[in-house]
């Protein structure tokens, strides 16, 4: 606004320009003695210059405590865990829930903004290949020990209810963590294969496990996952390449070239590789595979005669050093019985699966938290974007897809805890073999939909790196790459059914039943619960009619049985006597989804659609003599 001031000096701040008809000359006003003596109050406020770029700053979204939050983790924790155990874990998790949303979130900023490097030759030009990682990461490490983060499932102080313990708290982790919680996810399955190896492999609990998951800095270990090499990723049994080379002592010396080891400052790998016989032969296919240990430096500190060859330069999950080695006489143990190595590491597979779920769910509640938060601070066309229904209905779908891929981690880690204490029932261990590649590959899709849709609540902001939201979407994306791929996770379905011989797909069938039941108690929730009956059966029905026929449908029966499973946890979980309102409408506005698209999709899985297919995506293609 404008102050009152006199004709005369308002004559004096005016800047007189005018040119004459007739030479056409500029002429400019002098500006008078009296224009110095005015005050700054004079000049309108809104007026930008070079010493004032405006008064409004958008106030930036804020974090809560991550656990008081998260109404979905608490009524679980709290519907499933005893009560007096839950009293103990739930003062943790109250503690950590602040945590990862002050100290350690700037430190996940920090490992962001500086990730690591590769300097391979000294100023002398000796190789060294020195790995160079942020403070903030290795204090990752240091925290990482101190929390428990892997000590809490193999501890065991809670029994069968540690293993949920520790995801829950893992889950709050993760989108604060830096990606430290890559290292940390094979740490897990490295554990849990030396825990496994314990009889036949005893030196090991001492040597390593121990370490892996010790609460003190100054011995914890982390592990690396060495499996792919540039013949293929998931196609261990014809892309591994590396070769074994047995020694005195009982000890191998290893051959190979490793195309993308994550967490390259790991201290111990585990690794596939073929042994050469006194013939110099080796054994091709996934029969030639053994599973070695390694440690990735000597006692000197020196690398293992291990080269590395470069770091990878990833679209995201930055933070993470992830390398090409070259393992040059590299010294290591075989640790399962010559040609068993596929089966040996399935443990840590699966673990790994879980881990990468719960990454994937995790970046879902925090960009879910971060756009509801922003809602309430951001003012557009004089609103505020929490009173526009459109946004929330956006933000609300979000919602609900976040607690329904909450609930399948959470459901897995109980059941898994009780694998890990050995009283878990058959119908329990089938459920776990057919629920992890179903979770791994349906919340990798969940998590790169949600986080982009919730990138674009934020608007302009949402694109911009410095706010620290685009690197949530670009580390979402590898979720639905590492530890297999969706299609491969699919095919992995499709082998668990068979191998099992129908057994896992009963388990989920009574499974899905009895949730359903309890669902059918409530009385909005009949209507619901009836249509997931039905889609349930329509999907058995039509495993059933297509036995020989099932590769080409995988991926809609994968997404078809993920959808189903949800819609039951999600029934289930609205029906108890502590639910809420919010618990209902989420699991009603779940079942509005297509929950059998194996069905609907069904009359595209014919050799006649297999063919229109490919025509269709070859069409124009210019090298017609590839095909």
């Amino acid at each position: 606004m404008y102050r009152i001031c006199s004709k005369k000096v308002k004559r004096c701040i005016t800047q007189t320009y005018f040119i004459t008809k007739n030479n056409q000359r500029n002429i400019y006003s002098e500006k008078t003695q009296e224009h110095e003596e005015l005050s700054e109050a004079v000049i309108p406020q809104h007026l930008f210059s070079a010493s004032n770029i405006g008064k409004f700053f958008q106030e930036q979204p804020t974090l809560g405590n991550q656990y008081s939050e998260d109404v979905t983790l608490q009524s679980y924790l709290r519907r499933h865990i005893p009560k007096k155990i839950y009293r103990d874990i739930e003062l943790d998790l109250v503690r950590f829930g602040k945590r990862v949303a002050t100290d350690i979130y700037d430190l996940h900023l920090e490992c962001e903004n500086e990730p690591p490097r590769l300097e391979q030759y000294d100023a002398w030009g000796k190789r060294v290949d020195k790995l160079i990682t942020s403070t903030a990461w290795k204090k990752m490490h240091d925290l990482a020990a101190e929390e428990g983060l892997i000590a809490i499932a193999y501890n065991r102080e809670f029994g069968e209810w540690s293993r949920l313990y520790q995801i829950a708290k893992l889950y709050l982790y993760s989108p604060s963590a830096g990606l430290y919680s890559c290292p940390l996810a094979m740490t897990d399955g490295a554990a849990k294969i030396m825990e496994t190896l314990q009889e036949s492999e005893p030196w090991l609990m001492n040597r390593a496990f121990s370490r892996l998951t010790s609460r003190l800095p100054s011995s914890f270990w982390t592990s690396g996952q060495w499996m792919t090499e540039r013949r293929g990723g998931s196609d261990v049994a014809n892309g591994t390449e590396t070769m074994a080379v047995p020694q005195p002592g009982g000890s191998y010396k290893l051959y190979g070239y490793k195309w993308f080891s994550s967490a390259t400052d790991a201290d111990i790998t585990f690794t596939l590789a073929r042994v050469v016989d006194v013939h110099g032969k080796i054994k091709e296919g996934t029969q030639g595979l053994s599973l070695f240990y390694l440690e990735t430096r000597k006692s000197d500190g020196q690398l293992n005669n291990i080269q590395i060859q470069r770091l990878k330069n990833k679209l995201g999950t930055r933070q993470l050093p992830t390398a090409e080695l070259l393992l040059d006489g590299t010294n290591a143990y075989r640790v399962s019985e010559e040609g068993r190595g596929v089966a040996a590491i399935s443990n840590m597979l699966k673990l790994t699966r879980i881990h990468n779920a719960l990454a994937s769910v995790g970046a879902m509640r925090r960009i879910v938290n971060m756009a509801r938060d922003y809602s309430t601070r951001r003012t557009a066309f004089g609103n505020k974007l929490k009173n526009y229904p459109l946004h929330i209905q956006t933000l609300a779908r979000m919602e609900v897809e976040t607690r329904g891929a909450t609930l399948l981690l959470l459901e897995i880690a109980r059941l898994l805890g009780r694998e890990d204490v050995a009283i878990a029932t058959d119908h329990e261990q089938q459920l776990v073999r057919i629920l992890t590649p179903l979770a791994k590959l349906y919340t990798g899709k969940q998590a790169v939909k949600v986080v982009s849709e919730g990138l674009e609540s934020f608007g302009g902001q949402g694109y911009m790196e410095d706010t620290g939201l685009p690197s949530i979407l670009r580390d979402a994306q590898v979720t639905t790459i590492w530890e297999g791929t969706t299609n491969i996770l699919s095919l992995d379905l499709l082998r668990a059914i068979a191998k099992s011989q129908g057994e896992v797909m009963n388990a989920f069938y009574k499974d899905v039943q009895h949730r359903l039941a309890t669902a059918n108690q409530k009385e909005d929730l009949v209507t619901a619960a009836a249509k997931v009956k039905q889609s349930v059966d329509n999907i058995v029905s039509f495993i059933r009619q297509n036995t020989n026929n099932l590769e080409i449908s995988a991926r809609d029966l994968a997404y078809s049985l993920s959808r189903n499973y949800i819609a039951a946890l999600m029934l289930e979980h609205a029906s108890v006597p502590t639910a809420t309102s919010q618990d209902v409408y989420a699991a009603q506005r779940w079942c509005e989804k297509d929950l059998c698209p194996v069905v609907r999709n069904s009359e595209h899985y014919t050799a006649a659609s297999q063919t229109q297919e490919f025509q269709l995506l070859f069409d124009g293609y210019h090298d017609k003599s590839r095909l």
